[in-house]
């Protein structure tokens, strides 16, 4: 039985095309690796100043990405609308206004619609940053409040691939309040934007049917996506940058002062989101790992082929070629980051999640220090991998924390700091 289970998943791994190699979770066992130059030009020119690096490299970086990764992703629809759907002024106890907004990006309403839940704090007397976030299973699994609407989602049965639009169960109302901490935004003069990831691609191979993707191909008259076209990921970062584009209406916020902010793979769409849409004041990843903030080159933990495998749908096409083959890559992730600057980069790795390969997390912050470098500002400011629980950096901040792949008040308390100087929020 055992025999056979085994060629089963042989077949299932060749079938895909994708050969995969063992997953490598022991430090010592890292083989040697070279990270692409990130300040040579293609044509091997050096990059010695600001100007260069943001008028030929960076563009340079960004289409590698965009062609071999992530795909090419669309702009704003000019059809794109909203309206608010509902507002309480005295939401958690009178702390905050919670506002639930609903985007369509066709014509007349049409395609799926997008809902932005917004907290913002009452005792500002003046617009206020933002943290912007895809969450995983809905708005209400935010906080509690029975005021937020449950929005019907399409889902899919891992076993027998059956799908189905259905509105969750009211018990996961508040499931996941522990990985936001809505109350401490509010008091420390910040507000809240955040999408669910199922209205923009719900998150299966062939989820694309019911997201942005399959209803803007379809309505630009095509049945199958190009080698190069976004993925998954590329749907939830276009998702957080049209968030953005309602944002920068609501009087409320101060959407020049914006963060975008993602744990795991919405930290991969937070990354992407951060790289492409230069108006995000200050990017997040939370444990993003491979594919995210952790070098590829680097065998440790997930690698391209466990990624390219598990989760076809969330790149372009082309970066399959590259599972097993990192070697081959135009780039890493390293370069990713280094689109970020000269804005202010925080990276967070736990110490207990290996397959997201923390130490790797934190030598792609260090090789893209560079970049920051080239505007005058401190980076990262420590060359040694810090130990447990002690923030580093300046522009770039890291920190690896006690636990295992998730998000804690330990991790908010961090950003909060970071954001408060970089961002300037004021109380």
């Amino acid at each position: 039985m055992k025999l056979i289970l085994c060629l089963f998943l042989l077949g299932m791994v060749v079938a895909r095309g994708v050969e995969r190699r063992p997953v490598n979770k022991v430090e010592a066992n890292v083989p040697p690796y070279t990270l692409p130059e990130l300040l040579v030009c293609a044509d091997g020119t050096k990059v010695a100043d600001a100007a260069t690096w943001q008028n030929k490299r960076r563009p340079e970086i960004l289409k590698l990405f965009q062609h071999e990764m992530h795909g090419v992703s669309p702009g704003r629809p000019a059809e794109m609308t909203w309206a608010t759907a509902n507002c309480d002024k005295a939401a958690l106890g009178g702390l905050a206004t919670r506002k639930e907004i609903t985007v369509w990006f066709g014509a007349g309403k049409s395609g799926p619609p997008m809902h932005i839940l917004l907290y913002t704090p009452n005792a500002a007397q003046q617009p206020v940053p933002v943290f912007v976030s895809v969450n995983f299973d809905g708005n209400h699994t935010v906080n509690a409040e029975p005021g937020i609407t449950i929005s019907e989602q399409w889902t899919q049965d891992r076993k027998t691939k059956q799908e189905q639009l259905a509105r969750p169960d009211e018990k996961t109302r508040g499931q996941s309040i522990g990985r936001w901490e809505v109350e401490k935004l509010m008091a420390r003069g910040y507000a809240l934007a955040t999408i669910q990831r199922a209205d923009l691609e719900p998150d299966y191979e062939t989820g694309w049917r019911h997201g942005v993707r399959g209803f803007l191909l379809e309505k630009a008259g095509r049945k199958e996506f190009a080698p190069d076209a976004w993925g998954a990921i590329g749907a939830w970062a276009w998702g957080l940058s049209r968030t953005l584009d309602v944002l920068e209406s609501e009087k409320a916020v101060d959407a020049k002062r914006a963060a975008v902010i993602g744990h795991s793979r919405m930290g991969k769409a937070a990354l992407w989101a951060g790289a492409q849409d230069e108006r995000f004041a200050l990017v997040i990843s939370n444990d993003s790992g491979e594919g995210g903030a952790a070098l590829a080159r680097r065998d440790f933990g997930e690698t391209t082929a466990e990624i390219n495998n598990r989760f076809p749908h969330w790149f372009c096409g082309h970066f399959k070629k590259y599972s097993d083959k990192e070697s081959t890559l135009p780039f890493d992730q390293h370069e990713l980051l280094a689109l970020v600057a000269p804005r202010p980069l925080y990276i967070a790795s736990a110490a207990e999640d290996l397959w997201a390969d923390p130490q790797g997390e934190f030598l792609s912050a260090l090789h893209a220090e560079p970049a920051w470098k080239l505007f005058g500002l401190p980076g990262l400011g420590v060359r040694e991998w810090p130990v447990v629980d002690q923030p580093v950096g300046a522009t770039i901040g890291y920190h690896v924390r006690t636990g295992k792949h998730d998000v804690t008040a330990y991790d908010w308390a961090q950003y909060l700091d970071f954001a408060d100087k970089n961002m300037g929020a004021k109380k």
